[in-house]
């Protein structure tokens, strides 16, 4: 007899992701180490590859939680707005697919780093509408 030790979540609306905070000091690093790259290729395209989908995979994290953020301010709010754009223009750089080459992956690096500045903006608003809510 073969039991399973694993429970399947039911959470549709992503409620247990929205309470696990991002592990965002490793990515940060790899990001700034995929930045600073200069010259030639000089890794395998394998390698470029996997730290690519590496990035890829954290880039839709931070902009699922970008987008939870977002929805958290009224919707003609400023902040919200750009939110939008950011996210529009996530959602196509993220549909091109993955090739292996420093500036592919230079671009997944780029985009996690926007993500997050938009994410960092998002929660500044977030604890000024708290402290002032609007219409207030």
């Amino acid at each position: 007899m073969h039991t399973t030790s694993h429970t399947v979540l039911y959470d549709p609306t992503g409620l247990i992701e929205a309470e696990l905070p991002l592990d965002r000091e490793p990515y940060e690093c790899l990001v700034k180490a995929v930045l600073a790259w200069t010259g030639k290729d000089t890794l395998a395209t394998r390698d470029y590859e996997q730290i690519g989908l590496q990035l890829t995979g954290h880039a839709r994290a931070v902009a699922a939680d970008v987008r939870r953020r977002a929805s958290q301010l009224p919707s003609d709010s400023g902040p919200r707005a750009l939110a939008d754009v950011v996210l529009g223009e996530a959602e196509g750089r993220l549909s091109v697919p993955l090739e292996g080459t420093v500036r592919c992956v230079q671009n997944r690096a780029r985009l996690v780093r926007a993500l997050y500045e938009r994410l960092d903006r998002l929660e500044a608003a977030l604890a000024t509408e708290r402290v002032a809510p609007s219409g207030g």
